[in-house]
């Protein structure tokens, strides 16, 4: 009797144990727009993939792949799209040529920082609009996987200490800011991979470039080819990336594994930004100690800068919605909405520093 209750429990546990072992398991390809290694790769894909499989207990595998080994930096939606790949992450920087309305998601010139930017997302409806925009647009599914810190304005091999340095300079950059860059302050943007800024900076192939924080660019040692260092990064007071899959793909996800999916995503994002903000300023240390020399801008060229940029959206917004597509309106609508509110009733914060 005993050996028969035994034998029972035994076939259980090993029944259970096989119809766990059944269970689905997700298993996506998800290239980036950087290089392998780099800061953002480390602290964004890898960050993702790692949490992704801790709270899903291995039942979602994502293998996360450099840019140029799988797709093009530049093609990395295109290819999610194309069903190339299961996953993609990368910003929406880099479709504001296709449609300007990125530029709301991914941040611009007179936009808020990252505190406003991460809770406009995440408690004010910014998440869920980016996500309607995808599913309509492009038929993708996006999480928000890594919001950042304010970036550095320039690493400039020529001083730029108000805006109208900025005329005829060549100067590496994408989104909102090329447009507006050309359009208001003469200079002559570029835009190339990220793995291609460093080597364009160091042959003088740009006068200027812009990537991201502190930290970050100091992983790229773009100090060690430009004398000057040009702050602060009102071009980009915060930047958003994000995850997008294919809307079949998703809803193919078992409910219990899109919402621990979900929960990677975000606790990526929260992990990742306190990490940026903690490496940054480390980072500011080191450049001090260097050889460079950091300008910052005067605060009527920083206004004038925010001014152009709103003005830019507000303008291309209204435009587009006169041609019949009021989305870009919707979008700014509701991130200007938030950040008007946030300026009249922040009073009470304390700012650190001066």
């Amino acid at each position: 009797m005993k050996k028969t209750l035994v034998a029972a429990v035994a076939a259980f546990v090993l029944g259970l144990s096989q119809a766990q072992a059944a269970d689905p398991v997700v298993s996506w390809r998800m290239p980036a727009a950087v290089p392998e290694g780099s800061f953002f790769y480390n602290n964004f894909m890898q960050r993702f993939a790692d949490n992704t499989d801790r709270l899903t207990a291995g039942r979602v595998k994502i293998q996360p792949f450099g840019a140029g080994v799988v797709v093009p930096a530049f093609k990395v939606y295109e290819s999610v799209q194309d069903g190339v790949v299961e996953a993609g992450h990368s910003t929406p920087s880099f479709l504001v040529n296709a449609d300007p309305t990125n530029a709301i998601f991914a941040s611009f010139p007179g936009g808020m920082g990252p505190e406003g930017t991460l809770t406009w997302l995440y408690e004010a409806g910014g998440e869920k609009l980016l996500q309607d925009f995808r599913k309509e647009k492009m038929g993708l599914h996006s999480m928000v996987v890594g919001v950042g810190t304010s970036e550095i304005f320039a690493h400039s091999n020529k001083p730029i200490r108000t805006v109208d340095d900025l005329k005829g300079l060549k100067y590496r950059t994408s989104g909102a800011w090329a447009t507006v860059l050309k359009d208001s302050f003469g200079a002559v943007p570029t835009v190339v991979p990220p793995g291609e800024i460093y080597t364009l900076l160091q042959r003088k192939g740009v006068d200027a470039v812009e990537w991201a924080t502190p930290s970050a660019n100091m992983s790229e040692g773009f100090h060690e080819v430009a004398p000057y260092l040009i702050l602060p990064g009102v071009h980009q007071p915060s930047f958003v990336w994000e995850v997008v899959v294919k809307q079949d793909t998703w809803n193919k996800v078992p409910d219990d594994l899109k919402s621990l999916i979900t929960a990677a995503a975000k606790l990526t994002t929260y992990e990742s930004l306190s990490h940026f903000a903690r490496e940054d300023v480390k980072a500011m240390e080191v450049y001090r100690k260097t050889k460079v020399e950091i300008i910052t801008l005067d605060d009527k060229s920083v206004g004038q800068l925010r001014a152009a940029g709103r003005q830019w959206a507000l303008e291309t917004a209204s435009k587009r919605k006169a041609e019949g597509d009021a989305t870009m309106s919707k979008v700014l609508d509701s991130y200007l909405g938030y950040q008007n509110e946030l300026t009249a009733n922040s009073s009470y914060l304390v700012r650190d520093g001066k």
